[in-house]
């Protein structure tokens, strides 16, 4: 069992700050976990906003920094307007626990949606692996460094993309075999390129959340997509 840890660094002058360590975001990376521990861990942790990765045996815990709420916040409600406009059915999930105990894997996505399987998804309260789909779009605000990679556990459970916010840019990773690949078009939403969003969510730091929305909706009214449900 290892806690990841460096020692306290003195401060730096006339310097801008680091960009954010593990230890900056409360990180702990546990070795040789077992399933039935990993699952009482979740129990305890509860509706804690702490980020939980399990794969083989490894398990890292990790809270979110408020560039993670803020991005992910702003695509949720994005998401939401869009679908909204296009009279699209849409199921949130958010940050639900997604395990499976016979591939010894289980993560937190920061947001996921279903769309064709709304209906389906839309009266649960507990995901089954061996009865319910994946989510469609799992969203990843990957802007801290990770010791457990979460693209084999998604692998795992069968997720068919992924919408990556690294800091700069919203990019799109689709599953392709046992591998995900970038792509400039959205499976689920094969009308959108999630890079497009990315202005919208570089405004996040500069302008007020409701003004983004706004110019947000005007965008999409202007791209005539019609109804995509």
């Amino acid at each position: 069992m290892t806690q990841v840890a460096t020692k306290p660094r003195p401060r730096a002058r006339r310097r801008p700050p680091p960009a954010p360590t593990l230890d900056d975001v409360q990180h702990i990376v546990l070795e040789d976990v077992s399933w039935d521990f990993y699952e009482r861990l979740l129990k305890e942790i509860g509706n804690r906003p702490i980020r939980v990765t399990y794969d083989e045996g490894r398990l890292e815990m990790m809270s979110p920094l408020p560039e993670h709420e803020v991005i992910e916040n702003l695509i949720h409600d994005m998401m939401r307007l869009l679908t909204m406009e296009l009279d699209m059915p849409m199921k949130c999930l958010g940050s639900t626990t997604f395990r499976w105990q016979e591939k010894r894997g289980g993560m937190e996505p920061d947001d996921c949606y279903y769309f064709r399987d709304e209906k389906r998804m839309r009266a649960r309260k507990r995901w089954n692996p061996k009865r319910d789909p994946p989510p469609e779009i799992v969203v990843e605000m990957d802007v801290t460094r990770r010791s457990v990679d979460r693209e084999p556990v998604y692998l795992k459970l069968g997720v068919p993309e992924i919408w990556r916010w690294d800091g700069i840019r919203l990019s799109c990773l689709l599953r392709r075999g046992e591998a995900y690949t970038p792509s400039a078009r959205s499976k689920a939403l094969p009308f959108l390129d999630p890079a497009d969003l990315t202005r919208f969510l570089k405004m996040a730091w500069r302008q007020e959340e409701n003004a983004i929305l706004r110019q947000f909706l005007k965008w999409v009214k202007r791209q005539e997509w019609g109804s995509a449900g």
